[in-house]
């Protein structure tokens, strides 16, 4: 599989940590030539490009509010201008906001909507009009959905909406050549994931999986590099649940 993206050009949205930074690595070093988007963190977006091509790969960092869709409009127009098409979009920004409902606020709910919703349904519409023929759309959703966790409400919310973009499009991406899945990672061992938790916390969460441990970004990794290669040819509208056995 190494180097099978060789030509392809891959927008990686929230790509500058975690999950996002491990894909954007991954699909450089199967040959893709990779945008490193990124909100508010500059410094790090330059950090992943730099390791991308000390690695003999290629990438380039654009920064974009993707909660502003006039910004999702410039990201893709800016893909186009220096790489000259795109092949594959991984929707991976996202936020997480975990209050009880007698907690959460209606700025908390919207920017939750604004990123992990609208900001993925209108970047899959910006990969509807730009696209090439044969491409791939990688979604992220999330295991959580499958379980009961107080005060993931809005949250699981957020990534029901996508798990259902990612199938309600599949026939009218279909006539593109193009796939459209989802990816619902467990647990993850990254600042998104760790922030506001207790040790007591995660070791209970840590147990609710087959392997006893957190996930790893690359455990997810591998899993987006699948779907974006011509392997995953035949499958598509679907949610992938990248947990170690937690649900």
């Amino acid at each position: 599989m190494k180097n099978s993206l060789i030509g392809k050009v891959a927008i990686v949205t929230g790509a500058s940590r975690g999950i996002g930074r491990e894909i954007a690595i991954a699909l450089a070093e199967n040959g893709a030539k990779v945008v490193i988007n990124y909100a508010n963190s500059p410094a790090k977006a330059e950090e992943v490009v730099s390791s991308i091509k000390l690695r003999g790969g290629e990438a380039v960092a654009i920064q974009a509010d993707i909660s502003q869709v006039a910004e999702i409009e410039m990201l893709f127009r800016q893909t186009l201008e220096v790489y000259g098409g795109m092949d594959i979009l991984v929707n991976n920004a996202g936020i997480m906001t975990t209050k009880p409902i007698a907690s959460m606020t209606e700025e908390d709910f919207d920017k939750q909507f604004a990123i992990n919703v609208k900001g993925t349904y209108f970047a899959i519409q910006q990969a509807f009009q730009h696209m090439n023929s044969g491409g791939r759309i990688i979604n992220f959703s999330t295991s959580v959905a499958g379980q009961m966790f107080p005060s993931y409400s809005v949250y699981a919310g957020t990534k029901g909406a996508v798990e259902q973009f990612t199938r309600q499009l599949a026939k009218e991406f279909g006539p593109k050549g193009i796939t459209i899945n989802a990816v619902a990672p467990g647990p993850i061992h990254t600042e998104l994931f760790m922030e506001g938790k207790s040790e007591e916390q995660i070791a209970g969460i840590v147990n609710m999986n087959a392997f006893g441990r957190l996930g790893e970004p690359d455990d997810v990794a591998g899993v987006a590099l699948f779907l974006a290669g011509e392997e995953s040819k035949w499958i598509t509208g679907q949610t992938l649940r990248v947990n170690g056995g937690f649900v």
